[in-house]
């Protein structure tokens, strides 16, 4: 997991990544430290937002920011250069008034919001 482009001031957001073996995939683990680091970000490094940038085929990727109930904002366009070409990416984001409860709390107690994201058909 990493947190990068930390910007404070008028912008005050930053960006997470994550990736799992997939020997642990689905037992909760990502989406636990994404809410984790998210919570920290909002609480204790004072940011506003938080973005999440996912390849339109990482399914599993997908599901997480769905779990966790990030808002679906549209398609960057090649964006990161990977395996020696361009490759776009999905933006999802969340604020710290979204989730001024907590982002784990949110997910624990299934207070996700119900979110129809536009690329699903």
């Amino acid at each position: 997991m990493n947190v990068a482009n930390i910007l404070h001031g008028s912008v005050s957001s930053c960006v997470i990544g994550y990736w799992i073996i997939p020997e642990v995939a689905g037992l909760g683990i990502t989406p636990t430290a994404v809410a984790l680091a998210m919570d920290y970000m909002f609480k204790v490094v004072g940011l506003h937002r938080v973005e999440i940038d996912i390849r339109p085929e990482n399914e599993a990727s997908i599901r997480v920011v769905e779990k966790l109930g990030l808002r679906y904002e549209g398609l960057k366009q090649n964006y990161i250069h990977i395996n020696n070409d361009w490759r776009d990416h999905y933006v999802f984001a969340l604020t710290s008034d979204e989730a001024s409860s907590g982002v784990l709390n949110r997910w624990l107690r299934k207070e996700i919001p119900k979110i129809s994201y536009s690329f699903r058909k």
